[in-house]
């Protein structure tokens, strides 16, 4: 399971945003950004995302998931 690399205050997320953004293009990292210091949201790159969204998709088709249940079983 994936996890937070990095936990980045807003302020500092604001300061470092452009910075933030050409890293994840080489390195596959989720940062949390903080708020008062809660996790209150995520950046990740746009691979992870899409990934993450296809996932999502696969797992909420029940027809698709019977038949991967099927052929795991048989």
């Amino acid at each position: 399971m994936p996890q937070v690399d990095e936990f980045v205050s807003v302020s500092e997320a604001k300061n470092k945003l452009l910075d933030m953004i050409r890293r994840m293009k080489h390195k596959q990292e989720i940062v949390a950004i903080t708020r008062d210091g809660v996790p209150s949201a995520v950046l990740l790159s746009m691979d992870q995302f899409e990934g993450l969204m296809e996932t999502i998709e696969i797992l909420s088709d029940q027809k698709s998931m019977r038949a991967r249940r099927r052929k795991g079983s048989g």
